[in-house]
């Protein structure tokens, strides 16, 4: 299992910030099926302020790039990204033509065993 964290902003606005937040409490069912279609078995999507952290889990073959376009072959899928990202900024280190910008894995409690 291979663990993903990203990280994107929201429009600084608390109207847009609350339309967002609502809008992910009742998330179309295809959307969802969709990413369980491609191998994400756990998303989780935090925030703080205007910017938000996601975190994902995905078989150790899971590409991100190419599973990803899978994805977007739904037109719901489609839709409901082009809706969101009315709400959504990148965040200033993100690469060129990065949206959710990936983040380096620093510590993992894994690494050290449990009676170190």
């Amino acid at each position: 299992m291979r663990a993903f964290a990203m990280t994107l902003g929201l429009k600084n606005d608390p109207d847009v910030i609350a339309k967002y937040k609502e809008f992910h409490r009742y998330v179309w069912p295809e959307v969802t099926s969709g990413l369980r279609s491609i191998g994400i078995s756990k998303m989780k999507i935090f925030l703080l302020g205007s910017t938000m952290f996601m975190y994902l889990e995905a078989p150790d073959d899971f590409d991100l790039a190419a599973d990803f376009a899978r994805y977007q072959n739904s037109e719901k899928a489609i839709e409901w990204d082009a809706m969101m990202r009315d709400f959504q900024e990148r965040v200033p280190d993100a690469d060129d033509g990065e949206w959710w910008a990936g983040m380096e894995e620093v510590f993992d409690i894994d690494w050290f065993p449990a009676d170190a």
